[in-house]
C-alpha cells in the first residue's frame, strides 16, 4: 500500500496483474490501492497487457517474484524482480532488489533521477569546458600546457560532481 500511495504521489499509475481469481485480486488491489486491476491474468496475457500499454506510447515497469512473472519482466521497460523470488525471475528482470522491502523500488527511482540529473550536468560541463578551450586553443590564446591543465580541472569536476551520488542519501522525491 506504502509503495502505490508513493508511486500515485510521483504520477505513476499502477495495476496489478495477478493469475489469482478476480474475487482475491479484487480484495489485494483494494488492499493495496492498485489503479487498476487484472485477474486470472496468465504469463501470456500479462505480456500482452504490457505490449499494449507501451504500443500506447506508456513506459512500463514490471514488479515480479514467480516464474510466472518471467516473460513480463523481460517485456517491460523495466522488469523488476525481487531477490527473494524465483531464480527464472530475476534472470529476465535487469534490475533485481535483494531483500522483502518494496520501498527499495522508489529508494531506486530517486537514485535513477538523481544519476541522471548527474550525467546531465557533467556532460554541460565538460562541453562548456571543451568548447571554450578549443575555441581559445584554435584562436592562440591558450597556451597548449594551459590546455591540458583546463583538461584534467575538467575530468577533475565530472568526477567530484559524479561522487555526490555516493554522498547523498535517500532523497523526497
Amino acid at each position: 500500500a506504502a509503495l502505490c500511495a508513493d508511486l500515485r504521489r510521483r504520477g505513476i499509475r499502477t495495476m496489478l496483474l495477478s493469475g489469482d481469481t478476480c474475487e482475491a485480486t479484487a480484495a489485494i488491489a483494494q488492499q493495496i490501492g492498485a489503479d487498476e486491476w487484472v485477474a486470472e491474468a496468465r504469463p501470456e496475457r500479462k505480456v500482452a497487457i504490457i505490449r499494449e500499454l507501451q504500443q500506447q506510447g506508456k513506459v512500463v515497469a514490471m514488479i515480479g517474484d514467480g516464474v510466472n512473472d518471467a516473460p513480463s519482466l523481460a517485456q517491460a521497460d523495466l522488469g523488476i524482480a525481487l531477490g527473494s523470488g524465483a531464480d527464472i525471475a530475476m534472470q529476465a528482470a535487469p534490475l533485481v532488489l535483494m531483500g522483502r522491502s518494496l520501498t527499495a523500488v522508489t529508494e531506486t527511482l530517486d537514485l535513477a533521477r538523481r544519476t541522471f540529473a548527474i550525467v546531465r550536468q557533467n556532460l554541460f560541463w565538460a562541453f562548456a569546458y571543451n568548447v571554450v578551450g578549443i575555441t581559445l586553443a584554435m584562436a592562440g590564446v591558450l597556451n597548449p600546457i594551459l590546455a591540458a591543465a583546463a583538461m584534467v580541472l575538467s575530468s577533475l569536476s565530472v568526477i567530484g560532481n559524479s561522487r555526490r551520488l555516493g554522498k547523498a542519501g535517500p532523497q523526497p522525491g
